[in-house]
């Protein structure tokens, strides 16, 4: 009886390269294997680089004093006040601090500026890993025009592997709904080949880094 569809022959051929499989051509791949060159410096200057490559901004601060006094100086430079916060942790480290703050979530579409955490930097490709664990949802990660994230050194890791990996283990069975890798400020060059930044989120990307190993 031949095949009335071609959903049924495409099933058939499926069926078939399941049951007669053909041999591994290459055996001896290494699949877990690197595939990347070791860093040419450490983690830290990698991920400034190439954070930097991508237009993004970077802050490090070699003490929390520090962090403040440049977030304060960022934030009066640009007439950011106040800034958008929801995390409760950051909230209350910023409103301790002197920091110009609000939490109320029904302004949140109007900041200019949002402040948030982030679950890891990957050095690699100059990424911040952010989820819906680390901030309220995706809204604080697309509606400012600058988006300001506050991570630690210990944070850094690797590549995504390495950061995927970490995630797992830092949430066990409950991990997060959205996990999502910002790499630069938005930008799109879809119309007329134009490049436009700020089209489907911040125009700007601030990455203030607290050096904790002191």
């Amino acid at each position: 009886m031949e095949d009335s569809t071609t959903k049924e022959k495409v099933l058939k051929r499926i069926r078939n390269a399941l049951i007669n499989r053909s041999a591994n051509p290459f055996p001896d791949l290494d699949l877990a294997a690197e595939v990347f060159e070791p860093f040419y410096d450490t983690p830290e200057v990698v991920f400034a680089q190439e954070f930097t490559k991508t237009g993004g901004k970077f802050v490090f601060c070699e003490t929390q004093e520090e962090l403040i006094s440049n977030l304060e100086d960022l934030i009066e430079a640009n007439d950011l006040e106040p800034l958008f916060c929801y995390n409760k942790r950051l909230f209350n480290l910023l409103l301790k601090s002197g920091i110009p703050v609000t939490n109320d979530r029904s302004q949140a579409v109007n900041m200019k500026a949002a402040v948030t955490f982030c679950e890891f930097l990957i050095a690699r490709h100059g990424s911040v890993m952010v989820s819906s664990r680390s901030g309220p949802g995706r809204r604080i990660n697309i509606f400012p025009e600058i988006h300001i994230v506050l991570a630690n050194t210990n944070q850094m890791v690797d590549d995504i592997k390495q950061a995927v990996k970490a995630l797992k283990e830092k949430y066990q069975q409950q991990m997060p709904s959205m996990v999502s890798l910002i790499t630069g400020p938005s930008r799109t060059a879809d119309i007329e080949k134009t490049l436009i930044m700020g089209a489907h989120g911040p125009k700007e990307l601030y990455l203030f880094l607290l050096d904790d190993t002191n």
